[in-house]
């Protein structure tokens, strides 16, 4: 003890008890780390990243999957490998983590933000055509909390435009479109990690590459720019420089821990769609009296359960939910701020903000409720009970 009071932030910590996320335990990491050491190879790509691999790539059919430090690095990874530049310009929606602007933005090409639909918070499908100009060169869809995009709709105008089209697929591993595996939908995939997700290893990712001309290079980026895995599987007798790259594998320790997760993958999804639908079973009632909406996902989309949202009819109500289930230990939170509303997404877009209605209108309503795999039945009582409550005293005050 230093004698010195908490902060205002450790105090607010120590007050949640209820939190918004924990990172999941699925039984076998410490045992495959363990083994990791074991077997003398601490650096990346040996034993469990390729195990770890050849999982990803049974579950999606991909030519290739290769981990990467982070879903970010596997998303500059897809900018490099579609040689984007200055003068290209990237269609994404704007509701989304800064990381699939700044994948492509980096490497000097341009973002065109499209509106999201009122449903699922995806990319409009029916707003793509009219973003598309003769610099147009590849649309970045993002699937949000795990529920796919209309894929097919996309990859219609994608092909008949020539354009590429990279799956920011963090959120949504073991999801699904029309029966087909998210990330196995566009050219490339990116998958994250990182322990906010579904499948954790503190921070990872993976690319996920559906063309196999883009495995030879890929593999070339990811090593530094080298043909180090050319060497190791024999083909040339030494490996050198070839392009640019970078360092883009990631710690065995961290693929270790990671494949104890992704053994798992079924059953971590059962246990977020339980605790999905005893969300939407018990504020079902708020729903139908138009207090709040619930999460859609369209039936021919199967979802990894990855985020759990409901949606308050204005945000000075979302605002309020949120410092009541505070008040009462529980952390729910907004999520992302638009990136065109951003001071970076201003500039890149030379100072005036897209007009996106639906994005604005949306993204002040959204409120993520707890949801994590060990969340007890007792605690999803006390979120559920706090937000009726919540709406019971607004009734009061509305008479």
């Amino acid at each position: 003890m230093n004698g010195q009071p908490p902060s205002d932030e450790a105090a607010m910590e120590e007050a949640i008890r209820i939190p918004l996320n924990k990172p999941y335990i699925a039984g076998n990491e410490l045992d495959y780390i363990r083994e990791a050491v074991d077997r003398g190879q601490l650096a990346g790509d040996g034993h469990f990243t390729r195990r770890c691999q050849e999982l990803l790539e049974a579950q999606t059919g991909a030519a290739r999957v290769l981990l990467t430090p982070s879903c970010t690095a596997a998303l500059e990874m897809a900018a490099m490998l579609l040689e984007l530049g200055p003068g290209d310009e990237v269609i994404l929606p704007s509701y989304t983590f800064v990381s699939t602007a700044s994948a492509f933005v980096r490497e000097g090409a341009k973002p065109v933000f499209v509106d999201v639909r009122e449903d699922t918070l995806n990319l409009d499908e029916q707003a793509i055509e009219a973003a598309i100009t003769p610099q147009t060169r590849a649309i970045f869809p993002v699937h949000y909390a795990g529920v796919a995009c209309e894929m097919g709709a996309i990859a219609e105008i994608a092909d008949a435009n020539d354009l590429a089209v990279v799956e920011d697929a963090a959120q949504a591993v073991g999801s699904r479109y029309r029966g087909k595996a998210l990330g196995s939908l566009g050219q490339l995939g990116a998958f994250s990690f990182h322990e906010t997700k579904n499948f954790i290893c503190g921070e990872g990712g993976a690319l996920v590459i559906n063309e196999a001309e883009f495995v030879e290079r890929a593999e070339i980026l990811r090593d530094k720019g080298t043909d180090r895995q050319r060497f190791f599987r024999g083909e040339t007798d030494k490996y050198t420089w070839q392009d640019v790259g970078s360092s883009y594998v990631p710690s065995e320790l961290c693929a270790a821990f990671l494949y104890a997760q992704l053994e798992q993958i079924d059953r971590i999804v059962a246990r977020r769609c339980e605790i999905a639908n005893t969300y939407t079973d018990a504020l079902r009632d708020l729903a139908e009296q138009e207090r709040l909406r619930l999460p859609i996902v369209p039936d021919h989309c199967e979802t990894n359960a990855h985020i759990y949202s409901i949606l308050l009819p204005s945000s000075e109500t979302r605002d309020a939910l949120m410092s009541h289930l505070r008040e009462h230990g529980i952390l729910a939170v907004f999520h992302y701020v638009p990136l065109h509303t951003s001071p970076m997404g201003k500039r890149l877009v030379g100072g005036t903000p897209a007009q996106l209605p639906v994005t604005e209108a949306l993204a002040g309503r959204v409120l993520r409720l707890p949801f994590f795999p060990q969340l007890t039945a007792e605690e999803q009582r006390e979120v559920i009970g706090r937000i009726h409550d919540f709406f019971a005293k607004e009734g009061s005050r509305a008479r």
